[in-house]
């Protein structure tokens, strides 16, 4: 880097702290967590895209797509349950939680259920969020020091501080506002990088000429995912992923929280729709862009011998400082820096929301001076805690990385579940729900410890189906009384069968035919 990537950096994190300035004054907690309900669908849409497009998705995606032993065009396979859970979320679970006018989803479970179910569920949410957060946010100052004129505690510093004073500040306004800048930065990155890419290898005939075809294949309809070398089959990634999606978008605070910010329902439906639509492109390009630059490796022996062949994902930043000008170097920079940040803000936003509305504030009349002074010291502990643990990942991040994924996996069915009877049904109780809840976690437990041959996206569909059936069928064996609340669930046909959902259902059969037929593209 030089001085002038040094400016465009330095530009960049001035402005995200004017974006803080810009929006410190908040009047409530729903204003400070949920932008005051002000948002519309694309902001929303792009805040929850940029969050998606993480810092290591922008680095080891196309890695895996382009060098990584083994790997190829099946990486797009973790889209294909994305449109049928966003079908799914914007008909069943996302109206009854947007309409209870909570900020906490969490809180929810207490009033269909215990104050246990939703203490639990909160509790592994924060940890397990804030380890996730903490180790992304290592992995990318590592990578970025590994191979670029920044030191580790340089970059953790602009990723953290800089995010962490924005986030204090703004509250969601500056999220999910950030996020949207974000995402176009992250996105014009991977378009710059697709395009000198080409370049360099000579354009776009001569990367065909050079590809390895083998990584076209996206499908695999044989692949059932049950024994080894399954592990991207088109129906573990469907069932699996939809259980995944739907938990993940419609049960987790980071993801759930947007949705709840919006101005109406019909927003939030937009909002899931354009995810719905979005996110494969999106993929699509990166994947692309993986494919060309791992070509250029595979091609330029010197370019392949500083790559350590261990380490693939170190074959973006190489590029981004060995084969791009000045200038673009620090675009690029801010470009992986933006795809940071966003996860860390919507992390530490998120995290202080659940802490305050489910911990602080449970049981409490706050005014809003002191709710606000309790969300603020929450978010800056949260930030706080994401950076010491991004100092100290160090040790264990390499196989802490694929643990968290499949830790994620363990909860999010059971999660799902357990959301859906609270919803969805009038005779489920604490007891069952909660006798429920701990099989379909166990049960993950036991494959991921004792059946490793069942690749893990199948934990979702497993552990909700157990959550529910012994949630249920325990709740009528065993003694105990529903809470007798209202429960405001009416399946809206509508959206389940009306044009969002023919344009959803058409875009899913839509991108298999697409991932299908890439091989035959090349």
């Amino acid at each position: 880097m030089n001085t002038l990537d040094y400016i465009i950096v330095a530009l960049y994190a001035a402005g995200f702290l004017s974006l803080g300035y810009l929006f410190k004054d908040q009047k409530d907690g729903k204003d400070y967590f949920l932008g005051g309900k002000s948002f519309g669908w694309l902001p929303l849409g792009l805040s929850i895209m940029a969050t998606q497009l993480s810092a290591i998705s922008f680095i080891s995606a196309p890695a895996f797509v382009g060098l990584r032993e083994g790997g190829g065009l099946e990486w797009l396979s973790f889209e294909f349950g994305v449109p049928i859970a966003m079908l799914f979320l914007m008909a069943v679970l996302i109206p009854p939680l947007y309409k209870a006018g909570i900020v906490s989803i969490y809180e929810y479970l207490e009033r269909r259920f215990s104050a246990s179910t939703r203490l639990l569920l909160s509790a592994v949410f924060l940890i397990s969020r804030a380890f996730a957060t903490g180790v992304m946010v290592y992995a990318v100052s590592i990578i970025i020091e590994s191979v670029l004129d920044i030191s580790f505690f340089t970059t953790l510093a602009i990723i953290g501080v800089i995010t962490l004073i924005y986030s204090l500040q703004g509250g969601m306004k500056a999220v999910v506002y950030g996020d949207m800048i974000q995402m176009i930065i992250l996105f014009l990155g991977i378009v710059l990088c697709m395009g000198y890419g080409l370049a360099e290898i000579g354009g776009w005939e001569a990367f065909t000429a050079q590809l390895d075809r083998s990584r076209l294949e996206a499908v695999d309809f044989q692949g059932w995912g049950f024994s080894e070398g399954e592990e991207f089959g088109f129906w573990p990634m469907v069932f699996g992923g939809f259980f995944l999606y739907v938990s993940y978008y419609g049960t987790d605070q980071s993801q759930a929280q947007r949705t709840l910010s919006a101005r109406d329902l019909g927003v939030v439906r937009k909002t899931l729709l354009f995810n719905g639509l979005i996110r494969f492109p999106v993929t699509l390009t990166y994947c692309i862009m993986g494919l060309i630059i791992g070509t250029l490796v595979l091609s330029t022996p010197e370019f392949l011998a500083e790559v350590p062949r261990d380490k693939p994902d170190m074959m973006i930043p190489i590029f981004i400082r060995d084969y791009l000008p000045h200038g673009i170097i620090g675009l690029l920079i801010v470009a992986i820096l933006s795809a940071a940040m966003s996860s860390l803000s919507s992390a530490i936003n998120s995290l202080a929301a659940v802490t305050v509305e489910d911990f602080i504030g449970r049981g409490r009349e706050l005014d809003s001076k002191t709710y606000m002074r309790y969300s603020r010291l929450s978010a800056l502990f949260w930030g706080l805690v994401c950076i010491v643990l991004a100092i100290y990942a160090g040790d264990i991040a390499d196989t802490v990385i694929e643990a968290i994924n499949k830790i994620g996996s363990v909860f999010y069915g059971p999660i799902l579940a357990t959301f859906l009877l609270a919803i969805m049904t009038s005779r489920t109780h604490a007891l069952g729900m909660n006798i429920g809840l701990a099989a379909g976690v166990l049960v993950n437990i036991y494959l991921w410890q004792f059946v490793p041959e069942i690749f893990w996206f199948w934990w979702n569909a497993i552990g909700a189906a157990v959550t529910l059936l012994l949630g249920y069928g325990t709740s009528l064996l065993l003694p105990g009384r529903a809470r007798e609340v209202v429960i405001d669930f009416k399946l809206d046909w509508k959206q389940l069968l009306g044009w969002e959902a023919a344009v959803l259902v058409g875009f899913f059969v839509l991108i298999i035919g697409v991932s299908y037929s890439l091989q035959f593209w090349f």
